[in-house]
């Protein structure tokens, strides 16, 4: 039942465990950020050092399990066993069952304040919308389940082949990648773009022109309860977290209308404030527009008294070609002049390089390395152009449920740990 292992340390056990006990170990050895022998060597000690055994466990389907343990715990295990009349498989389980009820799941990481994370660029086609979506939805998935997660040495490692030209295409090396629980946050994506493309790719309906919608609210002409516009994005792997706040056709006027409005900068803070309680995170998808609402946006995702900084602020989503570098400078342009107009800080989360492919050749490989040369704000994310996305869209799925393993799903979870 045991031999030695590679370490000189440890020795290699092999027992059988019930495929649900093996998974909920494997989850919550994750969550709490440990090693898997860690959890079963402590789960080992402590069940030998009860009077008698716990409950049992039912270990039917029980099928090979190797770990590895200290020299000489594995036969000090065994003897126990024996002297409990039990048989070594369902005295394994006790022992990682007791790990598990000894060790709960650590609760979600909530702010203080709740984020407020602007997705720009006013160059229309860069795919803010694709990146808002999969962003929130990376920051909603479910905490108690694993999923593939493109680790931060990875994008280094793709962006450093990028620089010197070789079609790493983020093809996500299986050593570059980590099984991880999902963030579990509450999350709230605003569709601010007239146009409704957030709202039409999650499978929602624009709110019609004669209703309520959040262009009234942000004008002062409300026609109701700005919660009651909200939509619940229904899918197991968000469970009830993911919230979508549809766009009206109406915002093509919304720049007019908030030239009557006074302090028409915090126009888009006002609306939002009753509904930030309710969670986590709110991503604005922001029209490509330079305008009042743009205005608006920044000021929204403006550092508030005792946030710290980092938390909220302007995610500008990018393409590796010369017409985005334009688009930025506009941008980072306008932000400049409002943060020194009304004496606020407005943080820039970083750049994410989207619909990239090093197979486009010189032009996408150095305005790559255009956007790295930058460093502040940096690049935390970088986004193949690949199939999974516009499937997704035309299925009017989320992308990390209709295409959960795909390397654009990966490397959105990787964007939401980079700026967490």
């Amino acid at each position: 039942m045991s031999s030695p292992a590679t370490s000189s340390d440890r020795e290699k056990v092999v027992s059988k465990l019930p495929g649900w006990l093996r998974q909920n170990l494997k989850i919550r050895a994750a969550q709490r950020g440990i090693e898997i022998q860690a959890a079963v060597e402590q789960g080992i000690r402590d069940w030998c050092g009860l009077a008698s055994t716990t409950t049992s466990v039912d270990t039917s389907g029980a099928d090979s399990f190797s770990t590895f343990l200290p020299p000489g715990q594995w036969d000090d295990f065994r003897q126990v066993v024996a002297d409990r009349r039990i048989s070594l498989i369902q005295g394994l389980a006790q022992s990682v069952q007791l790990w598990l009820d000894t060790h709960p799941a650590p609760d979600v990481e909530r702010p203080e304040i709740t984020r407020r994370i602007i997705v720009c660029n006013q160059k229309g086609g860069v795919g803010k919308t694709a990146i808002t979506a999969g962003l929130g939805e990376a920051l909603a998935e479910d905490p108690n389940t694993l999923h593939s997660v493109q680790i931060a040495k990875a994008l280094t490692k793709a962006l450093r082949a990028s620089e010197a030209g070789q079609d790493d295409q983020v093809t996500g090396d299986p050593l570059d990648i980590e099984n991880l629980p999902g963030l579990g946050l509450r999350v709230l994506l605003v569709d601010f773009d007239p146009q409704c493309h957030l709202t039409n790719q999650l499978g929602a309906s624009p709110l019609p022109m004669n209703g309520d919608s959040l262009t009234n609210h942000m004008a002062g002409d409300p026609k109701g309860d700005l919660r009651d516009l909200v939509v619940s994005i229904d899918d197991a792997a968000f469970g009830g977290r993911l919230h979508l706040l549809p766009a009206c056709n109406d915002a093509f006027l919304l720049d007019v209308r908030l030239s009557a409005v006074r302090a028409r900068e915090a126009a888009l803070e006002r609306a939002l404030a009753p509904l930030e309680a309710d969670y986590d995170v709110i991503l604005v998808d922001c029209p490509p527009s330079l305008g009042l609402s743009m205005d608006a946006a920044s000021y929204y995702g403006r550092r508030r008294e005792g946030e710290k900084p980092g938390q909220s602020g302007a995610l500008i989503v990018v393409q590796a070609e010369d017409s985005s570098a334009d688009a930025y400078e506009l941008l980072t342009t306008q932000i400049e002049d409002l943060r020194g107009d009304l004496q606020i800080d407005v943080d820039y989360l970083g750049i994410v390089v989207n619909l990239y492919d090093s197979r486009r050749g010189y032009i996408a490989t150095s305005s790559l390395q255009g956007w790295v040369d930058i460093k502040d704000p940096r690049v935390v994310g970088l986004i193949g152009d690949l199939k999974e996305q516009k499937e997704a869209v035309r299925m009017k799925q989320p992308l990390l449920s209709y295409a959960p393993r795909s390397q654009q799903a990966i490397g959105m979870r990787a964007l939401a740990r980079e700026i967490a």
